[in-house]
């Protein structure tokens, strides 16, 4: 047994519960130590080699674990944040329900994991950004600490496993039917997934026009960068069935060279840059898939750039993918717990 009590996951069977799961069993936490919670019917999930069972949620199920992942949504974040919280366990919340929360860290490791070091005593409650804005402060942040960022434009490609498995589910089956020549049934979406692109199915504001995942790029920047930078946000669907990719165009404060733009992201921890012209490999989902690295390339100075004399400039564009199933939550997750020591 853990020494400091099991690791609890809430929506085990879900696309980013599972994969929790996965990388749970990967640093060789035995299956005696894990709670698998759901409220759903299924009455296993897969665990390493083998299995575990699915608990119901309840009350009961806190008593004696230390550490809970949440990640089965912001309802269900609102309704057993505060019971895992009075039973003394750690809360990681995947969700969106505690991100704009003021009392709540929302913390990306690498780029502000010392908002952690505040939290001293258990229980505590840490809340996991948004994907889409792992992606970009990721791969901004470097650029950010060095030369400041004065505004980004960036353009989502954002994969259908975001939208959870049944999404998957109706990518492969629309994909087939296309190909048959039959009937396409949507379900998920407004409108088909397959062999399309539409914008980001979230919720339009009427007065701005932004989708609730464009406005979340917005203001998570903001909370974790604690600064006041305009983000200028599209967010797109995408035919894709894993890892997100972002087109991103940024005004630092200082100018300076590709050379070394490309550098200080090369540097940062969680990034890896694959920026080859001759070649044209660039970042793709392929690549980023089941992986836990930011991929960062197309790495070039705007054709908007103030140059200097010295042929510096102040406008760089990039694109990037992430796995938003592993870095972009799952593995976001368990480095806050890892950063807590809670498991």
């Amino acid at each position: 047994m853990l020494e400091s009590g099991p690791v609890a996951v809430l929506g085990a069977t879900g696309v980013v519960g599972t994969e929790l799961l996965r990388m749970i069993s990967q640093r060789g936490i035995p299956a005696e130590d894990v709670r698998a919670m759901a409220s759903g019917g299924e009455s296993s999930v897969a665990y390493g080699a083998g299995l575990i069972p699915v608990h119901p949620v309840r009350e009961q199920v806190f008593d004696d674990v230390r550490t809970v992942f949440l990640a089965a949504g912001a309802e269900a974040s609102r309704t057993w944040t505060p019971i895992a919280l009075a039973a003394g366990c750690d809360v990681i919340d995947t969700s969106s329900a505690h991100r704009m929360d003021p009392d709540v860290p929302l913390v990306i490791p690498e780029v502000n994991g010392e908002e952690l070091d505040r939290l001293k005593a258990s229980p505590r409650l840490v809340a996991n950004p948004n994907c889409s804005t792992i992606l970009l402060l990721m791969a901004l942040t470097p650029l950010h600490r060095s030369w400041g960022c004065e505004r980004i434009v960036v353009s989502t490609y954002q994969a259908v496993s975001g939208a959870g498995a049944a999404a998957m589910d109706e990518l492969r089956t629309q994909t087939r039917s296309m190909l048959d020549g039959d009937r396409i049934v949507s379900e998920c979406f407004g409108e088909p997934c397959a062999f399309n692109v539409f914008s980001h199915d979230s919720a339009i504001d009427a007065s701005t026009g932004r989708n609730g995942e464009e406005q979340k790029m917005l203001q998570e920047t903001a909370r974790i960068w604690n600064a006041d930078v305009p983000v200028s946000a599209t967010c797109v669907r995408v035919p894709v069935l894993r890892s997100h990719t972002e087109s991103i165009h940024v005004e630092l404060g200082t100018a300076t060279t590709v050379e070394a733009v490309r550098s200080a992201i090369t540097a940062f921890p969680g990034v890896s840059v694959i920026d080859d012209r001759a070649a044209n490999d660039f970042p793709t989902p392929w690549k980023a898939s089941d992986g836990d690295l930011v991929l960062v390339g197309r790495i070039r100075m705007a054709a908007d750039a103030r140059l200097q004399s010295d042929g510096r400039g102040d406008r760089f564009e990039m694109l990037c993918s992430m796995d938003q199933l592993r870095k972009g939550a799952a593995l976001n997750a368990i480095q806050l717990a890892e950063g807590l020591k809670s498991i």
